[in-house]
């Protein structure tokens, strides 16, 4: 929809004085007062959960007012009449929805299903809506009467605080956004690609040549947010947008992340920094894989490995102690259990096990200070500096200059570090390939954006790094997920405490030839548990 102005729904409850003529003007202040409801008189409240009499009789008469357009009343029975009368009220004003009809479904204690059943029309255009919802009938905590518990999401499954429908011309053109061999992406197919592709249409959809419809959408309070369509009315004509995306790669990422809650990845190529792949299994729906601000654990060993290297700390074979324990100014590290001690380990040792206080005492080496870790990761991995362009909205990592305990802990991406798994993709992607090439979802091409710079790794880092990953993938804490994967291929697991949690965050990147993916599963375990199945069945479909 066109957003001129968002659509006035608050104050929308006085227009409705007039709707249902014996709604008179006693009933419109007793259902404004106490609970959203009329008041009882002199008698005694009632209390307690509302009876099953109660729950038939409240959703009887609120429905019926609903079905009638009569907002107003429908919202005298619920428990915030004012909130509820604006909803309803753009529920036929703004998205001009009529021939409503409501079907309720067995209840279930006080909690009733319900199915809507519609007509949309716009326009000259119409067209059947469906859909199926709930409600709950609690008890009024002033009056006593039994009321419909007010949630946008009554009106529809999909509504939230500050939202509303509206029906109208769309904002953008549609959108057909097909990947790099071509195929249609659609969010049938590839589900955690919705929001995605719903942002790709509100920013692309006029350059992509295509000519608006009407439809009905979710109007977002976040003005920021795309809206959400639901029904379409009349089609537009869609323009075709270009993606970087892998159908298969991304097919493969959609069922990897499934096995695991709360997980995402990302895939990237190396030698362009194309977006190959983006998925998210969330509750939330939120693209953490762009968009996430979590510690990355011992992933971050990467960039910390490259700092020691960069500022001549030590070297691929040069020595890196791994004691049990390491204190860095009051605070003492600790390893995984079972990490046996070895006061002779080399870098490449200590990064293959992911050795935490053999990073911690490195840190403490001349000529490192608490910005060096930063530098590191601005300058070479193109990490923290806010200038990613990537097509959508993303987040670029931030790797802040530390002080006190901070400063080891951030090397072992802990701290103060914040990724998601798209950074730490390009970060491996960077490892590779020695050159920082920004990821991007959408060619540059297309809008005329700029893409980051970073001056990269020297050769001679490059290879070491490189080198250590593929000893992590092929005899360290990488083995057991990189198995059976042939090819180039390296790996660096992590696992990220956070404060709150009974279990660490799980975390993996790795590579397999010219394919650079990243995963994260929160409250996952350790690297390997979760992130590493994700990673290694990413890197395996594309073969």
């Amino acid at each position: 929809m066109r957003k001129g102005g968002k659509a006035a729904v608050v104050g929308g409850v006085f227009a409705l004085m007039v709707g249902g003529a014996a709604y008179g003007v006693h009933d419109f202040v007793s259902a404004m007062s106490g609970d959203g409801g009329g008041g009882t008189g002199a008698s005694v409240p009632k209390s307690g959960p509302p009876d099953r009499d109660e729950v038939a009789e409240t959703t009887g008469k609120f429905f019926a007012a609903w079905e009638k357009g009569q907002a107003t009343r429908a919202a005298s029975y619920t428990d915030n009449a004012q909130d509820a009368g604006a909803l309803l009220a753009a529920y036929g004003d703004e998205a001009h929805i009529g021939d409503v009809r409501i079907t309720p479904g067995t209840a279930t204690g006080t909690t009733v299903p319900f199915t809507v059943k519609a007509t949309v029309t716009h326009a000259g255009e119409s067209a059947p809506l469906t859909y199926r919802s709930e409600l709950t009938v609690v008890r009024g905590r002033t009056t006593g009467r039994a009321l419909v518990d007010w949630e946008p999401s009554v009106v529809h499954p999909e509504l939230r605080d500050g939202d509303t429908l509206v029906t109208g011309e769309s904002a953008q053109p549609p959108v057909e956004a097909v990947g790099r061999e071509g195929t249609v992406l659609t969010k049938e197919e590839y589900p955690s690609l919705g929001p995605i592709l719903d942002t790709l249409r509100e920013k692309y959809g006029e350059k992509a040549g295509g000519t608006p419809g009407v439809e009905l959408v979710v109007r977002h309070a976040d003005e920021t947010a795309a809206d959400t369509p639901l029904l379409t009315l009349a089609k537009g004509r869609p323009g075709k947008l270009r993606t970087t995306l892998s159908a298969g790669v991304q097919a493969a990422a959609e069922k990897a992340v499934k096995r695991f809650a709360e997980s995402s990845v990302v895939a990237v190529k190396p030698s362009t920094g194309e977006v190959l792949a983006v998925a998210n299994h969330r509750r939330d729906g939120f693209n953490a894989a762009f968009q996430g601000r979590v510690a990355p654990g011992s992933t971050m060993k990467i960039i910390t490995a490259a700092m020691l290297i960069d500022n001549g700390v030590t070297t691929m074979n040069g020595p890196a102690p791994c004691p049990p324990t390491a204190t860095w100014q009051s605070q003492t590290f600790k390893n995984l259990t079972g990490l046996r001690p070895n006061e002779g380990a080399t870098l490449a040792h200590s990064f293959l096990h992911s050795c935490n206080t053999a990073f911690v005492k490195l840190v403490d080496e001349e000529p490192l200070t608490d910005a060096s870790l930063t530098r590191e990761a601005q300058e070479r991995f193109g990490i923290g500096r806010d200038d990613w362009k990537t097509g959508i909205v993303s987040f670029d990592g931030s790797v802040p200059a530390s002080g006190g305990p901070d400063r080891a802990a951030n090397a072992l991406g802990q701290g103060q570090v914040q990724m998601n798994p798209l950074n730490m993709a390009s970060v491996t992607a960077t490892a590779v390939t020695g050159a920082f090439r920004q990821p991007y979802l959408v060619s540059p091409e297309l809008d005329g954006r700029r893409l980051a710079r970073a001056e990269g790794l020297s050769a001679s880092t490059a290879a070491q790094v490189k080198q250590m990953m593929r000893l992590t993938a092929t005899q360290g804490t990488a083995a057991e997920a990189m198995a059976g994967l042939g090819g180039d291929i390296g790996a660096k697991t992590g696992s990220a405490e956070v404060d709150g949690n009974d279990t660490a965050d799980s975390w993996f990147t790795g590579f397999r030839n010219d394919v650079a993916a990243a995963a994260m599963a929160q409250q996952g375990g350790r690297g390997g548990d979760a992130a590493g199945p994700i990673v290694a069945a990413v890197l395996r479909a594309d073969s």
